[in-house]
């Protein structure tokens, strides 16, 4: 393809000269309202004063009716969707949707490390604020840690008793399911998947659940069940040695975690 950059140093968007229509798509969609159209003269570009506020959501591109323009982030990595790739209708959409249900009861089987990837895969295309994908994630793949994991969540709900925290007059219950060899927090489940982000980001919080929610939706294609650990996800929020066994980097912290493996039932 006979791409033309149009001015020096201008790396956002790659325009074919002999494809672009003019059509001045690519101008509206954008977000940022940063691509100049076109004219009889010249073709669509990203000026360098305003190129930093590209967010590379690629609108630009995917519109495009005559796919004269790549954005420019690693555009040798592209790939052709086959035809009717992704198209569903509207029925099937709606009962895939309405099949799903929390999974408490798993097999003892471990999902394999490739599969996760291949569902994480898909999980980072999930919306965030501005395009920034500031969601990282943990993968608990041993079951006795899972385990342990569980088993500080209930210390982090002895610290409760007696307290005004609004869990308190339910966790006397939960802390005697454990002790009696019921994991009522992790359900036994061989996994778990802790969504982190940047200390201080506003927003990031919405973006890990809009990230998690994808993987909700997208594991049971795979074959696998989950279910939302709200119970861990709180403890990680504020017990330190929870926090420690994680290992979370420097300046992130929990957003939330999911249990998940091969459904029992």
């Amino acid at each position: 393809m006979n791409y033309l950059r149009k001015e020096k140093n201008m790396t956002v968007i790659l325009v074919d000269q002999n494809l672009c229509t003019r059509c001045g798509i690519c101008s509206v969609v954008c977000p940022m309202a940063i691509v100049t159209p076109a004219d009889d003269k010249a073709l669509p570009i990203v000026k360098d004063a305003v190129a930093g506020m590209c967010i590379q959501c690629g609108h630009c591109e995917v519109s495009c009716p005559s796919q004269a323009l790549l954005l420019n982030v690693r555009p040798d990595e592209k790939l052709p969707l086959p035809a009717g790739a992704g198209t569903i209708s509207p029925e099937d959409m709606a009962f895939y949707l309405k099949k799903r249900r929390s999974v408490r009861h798993f097999t003892k089987d471990t999902v394999p490390k490739e599969k996760i990837l291949e569902i994480l895969d898909i999980v980072r295309y999930a919306a965030s604020g501005g395009n920034g994908q500031p969601v990282q994630w943990i993968v608990v793949h041993d079951q006795e840690r899972v385990k342990k994991i569980a088993g500080l969540t209930v210390e982090w709900m002895k610290t409760l008793k007696n307290t005004n925290h609004p869990m308190s007059g339910y966790v006397p219950v939960l802390i005697g399911a454990w002790e009696s060899g019921r994991d009522v927090i992790c359900r036994d489940a061989p996994h778990l998947l802790f969504a982190h982000i940047p200390e201080g980001n506003p927003v990031a919080s919405v973006d890990a659940i809009i990230a998690l929610t994808h993987f909700d939706v997208a594991a049971p294609a795979f074959g696998i069940g989950t279910c939302w650990a709200g119970f861990v996800a709180m403890a990680a929020a504020s017990y330190e040695p929870l926090q420690k066994e994680l290992g979370l980097p420097v300046g992130r912290k929990c957003a939330y975690a999911m249990m998940f493996g091969y459904p029992q039932h």
